[in-house]
């Protein structure tokens, strides 16, 4: 059975940083592209980055560029999402979820098989 289960979440001052990680398990780690997403209060879910398995690139969304980073450990099966310069605006709950698939308009989506973890909070005060 897939699992995703994501850690590191907690309350952070603006300007703080967080590291989320994301362990997988059930399925072949390096096969897929593996991408965090958020969904803040009242609002739908966003994509925030996704690291490509077909080219090796990794994707990060506009509002995140040059503060968060993608980065993966395959021997833990673990990526993480190193978070700097955390904003108000950041806050949010953060989902790991396969598969992730970039698009040209700066949005992140998933297509199956639709694995999601459970999520971690993120709260950021001012």
């Amino acid at each position: 059975e897939a699992r995703l289960v994501e850690s590191g979440g907690g309350l952070v001052q603006a300007g703080g940083s967080l590291r989320l990680s994301c362990a997988a398990s059930g399925f072949t780690f390096d096969e897929y592209s593996i991408g965090w997403f958020r969904q803040a209060p009242g609002q739908g879910r966003e994509g925030v980055s996704c690291a490509s398995s077909k080219n090796g690139n990794t994707y990060y969304v506009d509002a995140v560029k040059g503060r968060f980073t993608m980065s993966s450990d395959s021997a833990k099966n673990t990526v993480y999402l190193q978070m700097n310069s955390l904003e108000p605006e950041d806050t949010a709950v953060y989902y790991c979820a396969v598969e992730c698939v970039p698009l040209a308009d700066d949005m992140i989506v998933v297509v199956p098989p639709h694995y999601w973890g459970q999520g971690t909070q993120v709260t950021v005060s001012s």
